[in-house]
């Protein structure tokens, strides 16, 4: 496969696109829930924890939009990229303000790069997202997401996704807790995000046409509850992150949380599965 963008594909770098949502008393007593925070703690007009802008401004295309994955079909919502199996790998987040029940928040979502790649695993295309949060005039995030495509299971070919070589943990975690990533859990973030990507609750499609092994951890949701670990556990504020995931996660398993005071003021905290190995790190930094 080629190295150089079609021209179609060098037409969407740039692109802009807004979606809107009001910050219902509803659907944060909804998240709450998922979280296994009281829903009864929130009232209208309180000041959200600064990281939960992800969980709004989910895009809501038409059914009839959806492919067999789950995802809205190529070219919907996101460009056209060949390439069927698409992961979340990273992100980079600054965070200036933070959303109240009740606001009304507008995401504009720019595709900021498409970068095809020769990877280990075969031919890859890099997908990087940038999502501004705001609230009237008020900037309340910056997000640079990276999505990660890679090239069908072929036929007749071992239908596993090799891992990254697994690294170990650091073991010098200041704080860990361990939590039971289960069916439930996972169905309910999907739902609040509105993401429907089959690998994550049909463990049949993800073994036979994406090379899983069973069903796969959501990882915005891995990434949220290492963040709301990081939050509690630290004084301050939270007023940026950086995220990278490196090993995939599977529904049912049990992971550790783990986090450490870093220099100059960061925290670093990172996933550990039941082998102790790393599967997600994050860099958190906090205003006072």
């Amino acid at each position: 496969m080629s190295l150089t963008l079609s021209e179609e594909l060098q037409s969407w770098v740039g692109r802009t696109r807004e979606v809107e949502e009001d910050i219902s008393l509803g659907a944060v007593r909804r998240i709450a829930g998922m979280l296994d925070m009281d829903p009864e703690d929130f009232r209208r007009g309180d000041v959200l924890p600064p990281h939960w802008f992800t969980l709004f401004c989910a895009e809501t295309p038409r059914h009839s939009d959806i492919g067999t994955d789950g995802h809205p079909k190529p070219g919907v919502v996101l460009p056209p990229i060949p390439l069927p199996r698409r992961m979340g790998a990273g992100r980079r987040v600054t965070i200036p303000g933070a959303l109240r029940i009740g606001d009304v928040a507008v995401k504009t979502a720019e595709v900021a790069a498409i970068v095809p790649k020769q990877a280990r695993t075969g031919f890859i295309t890099v997908l990087t997202m940038r999502h501004t949060f705001r609230v009237k005039d008020e900037v309340v995030a910056i997000e640079e997401f990276d999505a990660v495509y890679r090239e069908a299971v072929k036929p007749g070919e071992k239908s596993t996704v090799p891992p990254p070589a697994p690294a170990p943990a650091p073991g010098d975690a200041a704080w860990s807790t361990a939590v039971t990533l289960t069916p439930p859990m996972v169905f309910r973030y999907s739902a609040v995000t509105w993401n429907a990507h089959r690998i994550h609750y049909d463990a049949d499609y993800a073994r036979a046409e994406e090379g899983y092994p069973d069903t796969v951890q959501n990882g915005g949701l891995t990434m949220q509850l290492l963040l709301d670990a990081a939050v509690a556990k630290t004084p301050g504020r939270l007023a940026g992150f950086s995220a990278r995931l490196t090993r995939p996660i599977y529904v049912g398993e049990t992971i550790t949380l783990c986090g450490r005071p870093g220099e100059g003021g960061r925290l670093l905290a990172w996933v550990q599965d039941r082998d102790g190995n790393q599967n997600a790190q994050l860099e958190c930094e906090f205003a006072t």
